[in-house]
């Protein structure tokens, strides 16, 4: 470690994370005083530029704003106008959104446990590299990534930025001999689903905890994807546990129209981009916090490779805090989005019709799923003829950045503890942890460049 008073260490560009931006860590001694994630955000105007729309149109305008999943902001665009309109989409069509969003989850949790996550455990520096030493796995992650692409592709009628998706509906459904195929390649990517799982469980985790609320949508009986009710997980820390607490805690709800009540967002003077806090605290959303609230409904399949895997039987309230984990309990919602793509094919009729009629009305309507990052919020004010006249969008990337920052002070000082890194093994171990969190930047933020200042 370097003894002068102050350093400032530069990486142009972090690899393996959507975006830009920047990490600035003041160190005292062995002690981390602050981790500030810097993200410039340019002005996207997004909310501004749905202003003055119809109310047909935020599902087209809002899958622009990520690549990796628009599907996400499809259906909480489609869930908040139809709230807003007073309008229920049910039955077959309900069922073929939550195929659809199984086909986001498998491509984009896929791409990250393989292309952007995985080479950290395993001693490589790209994708690329590991494509050479281990080609079995690479393809097998390619396999899975053009299974969730087919499902994208069937109803959303692309793989990226899908065309096919409407308030109300689809504008075209299948006919059930259209998903013979895709039920064949799902059935073998499920065997690709659960080898994953048993591949990624074999890496070496280190020990870290988060002392985070945990907060997912929750629908008794199913693990929520498109639909369910906002629901926090205190930390550990407010019941006197550590931060690596392997138990849950008793849960808490709120609808989906107070969201706003409870997660606040505010300027930082660090980052463009806004920060959020869920009543006052800090916390997380995302696969572990998902796991961890609805884990006890996962398939049979997916919660047997849970346990197999080692984060236990969510049944019994065992919850999984080290974010280095995060990649096995992302390759298990892999495995239960095909498994439940799967049941949903074989139990699917076409509908009547492709959508149901979502006339307009003044209202203001509230909408929130789980992209694979983390719970995304729709909130759409309409007036008499339909027109927006207000719109929020809160992305899960934007409110986990107070708990990626409090995982790096924590992390940092940990390894400060106990040896002398220096500020590139310190850069090394920022870029795993925030790779941790899946940081889809490009929906709120762009990343890396560290700045270190020691004292």
């Amino acid at each position: 470690m370097t003894h002068r008073a102050s350093r400032v260490l530069r990486v142009g560009s972090l690899t393996r994370v959507e975006g830009e931006g920047a990490l600035r860590l003041s160190v005292h001694g062995n002690e981390v005083d602050r981790a500030s994630l810097t993200i410039y955000e340019p002005p996207r105007f997004f909310e501004a530029f749905l202003r003055g729309r119809s109310h047909t149109e935020p599902p087209d305008i809002t899958s622009r704003v990520c690549g990796i999943c628009p599907v996400a902001y499809q259906m909480s665009a489609c869930r908040a106008i139809e709230d807003a309109c007073g309008t229920v989409v049910d039955g077959q069509l309900a069922v073929l959104r939550r195929l659809l969003y199984c086909g986001e989850w498998i491509e984009s949790q896929t791409l990250h446990v393989y292309l952007l996550h995985a080479p950290d455990f395993l001693g490589v520096g790209s994708f690329i590299e590991l494509a050479r030493t281990r080609r079995a796995d690479v393809e097998r992650g390619l396999r899975l990534k053009q299974a969730g692409n087919a499902v994208m592709e069937l109803l959303g009628g692309r793989a990226i930025h899908p065309v096919n998706i409407r308030v109300g509906g689809f504008h075209r459904v299948p006919a059930a001999s259209e998903l013979r195929p895709l039920a064949e390649q799902l059935r073998r990517a499920r065997d690709d689903a659960a080898e994953t799982v048993r591949w990624v469980a074999g890496f070496d985790f280190p020990d870290a905890g988060c002392d985070n609320d945990l907060f997912a949508l929750a629908e008794p009986g199913t693990y929520a994807i498109e639909s369910g009710t906002p629901t926090v997980m205190p930390a550990p820390s407010t019941a006197g546990l550590p931060a690596d607490s392997d138990r849950g805690l008793a849960t808490r709800t709120f609808p989906v129209e107070e969201f706003s009540d409870h997660v606040v967002e505010t300027q930082v003077p660090h980052s463009t981009a806004l920060h959020s806090q869920l009543d006052g605290r800090r916390h997380l959303t995302g696969s572990l916090a998902r796991y961890a609230i609805s884990g006890r409904w996962l398939s049979p399949i997916a919660r047997q490779a849970a346990q197999d895997a080692g984060l236990g039987d969510p049944r019994d309230g065992v919850v999984c805090r080290n974010p280095f984990r995060s990649i096995i309990v992302r390759a298990v919602e892999v495995l239960y989005a095909v498994d439940e793509a799967l049941r949903l094919i074989e139990a699917y009729t076409p509908p009547p019709r492709p959508y149901v009629d979502v006339p307009p009305r003044a209202a203001t309507g509230h909408g929130a799923t789980e992209a694979p990052r983390g719970l995304l919020y729709h909130r759409y004010t309409l007036d008499a003829d339909g027109t927006v006249t207000d719109a929020r969008l809160v992305p899960p990337t934007a409110q986990n950045q107070g708990a990626i920052e409090e995982d790096l002070r924590r992390l940092v000082t940990d390894r400060l503890a106990v040896d002398e890194p220096t500020d590139a093994e310190l850069t090394t171990l920022c870029e795993k942890a925030i790779r941790n969190h899946d940081p889809c930047i490009s929906c709120s933020a762009h990343f890396l460049d560290l700045a270190v200042e020691r004292r």
